[in-house]
C-alpha cells in the first residue's frame, strides 16, 4: 500500500519484545529512490540516541494503533554500534551495523549464509572515499523536504512529502507543494521523471512542463493513493506505468 512518509512520523517503534522509541525520519538512496533505513529516536529509553533500522528489518506498520514493528530485540538495539545518524553515514559504520544484526548489505554480498569477503590488509590501510565519507546518495527525508522543484520552464514549488510503498519501501512519488504558484494545490511527481538533483543547492528538476503540471489530476493528501488514481495520473502524463 502507498503511504505518506510524513504520516509515519511519531509512530511507536516496537521490537519483538517491546517498544524502543519513535519514528524520526528515513534515509533513502537518491539514485534508486529506495528507503535504506528507518531512523528511530530512542531518547525516551536511551537518552540522546537515535538508531538506524535497515529496511529489510521493517514490518508492515499498524496504521490504526500507530505502531511500527521491526524484526529485532531490545537487547540487540541496546548493544548496537553507536552511529551518528546525521549525514553522512560512513560505509564503515554501516558495515559494523549490518554485521551486528546479521543484515544483508544493500551495497554488496551478505553476511550469515551468504559469502562476505573481508577486506585485505592493503584495502584496510587504504579505505575508499565512500568508506570514510559515506555514500553521497544516501539522503534524509527530513533534509529533502523543502527542496525547490523546477519544471522544464520554471519553478513550481517545493518537496512537501514522499509517498512510499510499505511493501518494498520504494518511494513512488514526491509530493510537491505548489501553494506559491497554484494556491491550495499539491501534486504528485514520480521520481522517474526527475532529471537532475542538486544536493548542494537543494533543488530538483523534473522533465515535465509547468502547464502540464498545472492541469494534472488533483492530489488530496487526506485520501490514500490508490491504483485508480495512479492510472488516471499516468494516463494524463502519458508516461509508462511502473507496475507494467
Amino acid at each position: 500500500m502507498l503511504r505518506s512518509i510524513r504520516s509515519l512520523r511519531g509512530f511507536a517503534v516496537s521490537t519483538t519484545d517491546g517498544e524502543i522509541g519513535r519514528v524520526h525520519s528515513f534515509l533513502f538512496d537518491g539514485r534508486s529512490w529506495v528507503v535504506r533505513y528507518l531512523v528511530v529516536d530512542i531518547g525516551g529509553w536511551l537518552p540522546g540516541r537515535k538508531v538506524l533500522i535497515a529496511a529489510t528489518a521493517l514490518r508492515r506498520p499498524d496504521w490504526q494503533d500507530r505502531v511500527f514493528p521491526v524484526e529485532m530485540t531490545r537487547e540487540q538495539v541496546q548493544n548496537s554500534p553507536d552511529i551518528d545518524t546525521d549525514m553522512p553515514v560512513s560505509r564503515q559504520r554501516e558495515t559494523e551495523l549490518h554485521k551486528h544484526y546479521s543484515w544483508t548489505p544493500y551495497w554488496g554480498t551478505g553476511y550469515g549464509a551468504a559469502v562476505f569477503t573481508m577486506p585485505s590488509v592493503e584495502q584496510e590501510e587504504k579505505p575508499s572515499e565512500e568508506t570514510v565519507k559515506g555514500d553521497p546518495n544516501l539522503r534524509s527525508t527530513r533534509e529533502v523536504i523543502g527542496y525547490r522543484i523546477h519544471a522544464i520552464d520554471g519553478q513550481i514549488g517545493h518537496v512537501d512529502d514522499f509517498i512510499v510503498s510499505d511493501e518494498d519501501w520504494i518511494i513512488r512519488y514526491l509530493v510537491v507543494d505548489t501553494r506559491n504558484w497554484l494556491p491550495g494545490r499539491s501534486v504528485l511527481i514520480s521520481p522517474e521523471w526527475v532529471r537532475d538533483i542538486s544536493w548542494e543547492d537543494q533543488e530538483v528538476w523534473v522533465d515535465v512542463a509547468s502547464e502540464t503540471i498545472e492541469d494534472s489530476p488533483p492530489y488530496d493528501p487526506s485520501a490514500p493513493v490508490n491504483r485508480e488514481y495512479e492510472v488516471q495520473m499516468y494516463d494524463y502524463y502519458g508516461r509508462p506505468k511502473y507496475w507494467t
